[in-house]
């Protein structure tokens, strides 16, 4: 029964650590269509692309998310705005958009 447990515990454990691995690459992927919206000017369309290919919705899938059209477009717009991943998860960044929010209610 212990050894059961440990297993399952361990397999948990194990599936957390992949879930976060596969959301890191959604993350660079973020990233890499920022730069190319900046570079180029096409990374909602390039995000799209990678969201709605066959990679690109199994990585989604690993990572927890549903590759459905909401998504994409949501992605899209994240990719739009050109905040970089590592900005956008700071409590700084947070923060801004917190007050920026207050003062836009008042």
């Amino acid at each position: 029964m212990v050894d059961f447990v440990d297993g399952t515990a361990f397999n948990h454990e194990q599936g957390h650590r992949a879930r976060k691995l596969f959301a890191a690459v959604v993350l660079a992927a973020l990233d890499d269509a920022i730069a190319d919206d900046k570079k180029y000017g096409n990374g909602p369309e390039q995000i799209a692309r990678w969201a709605r290919s066959r990679d690109g919705r199994e990585v989604l899938s690993c990572a927890g998310i549903d590759p459905n059209e909401r998504v994409v477009r949501g992605l899209m717009e994240f990719v739009g705005r050109g905040v970089r991943t590592s900005v956008a998860l700071s409590r700084e960044e947070s923060e801004r958009r917190h007050s920026q929010e207050q003062a836009e209610a008042a």
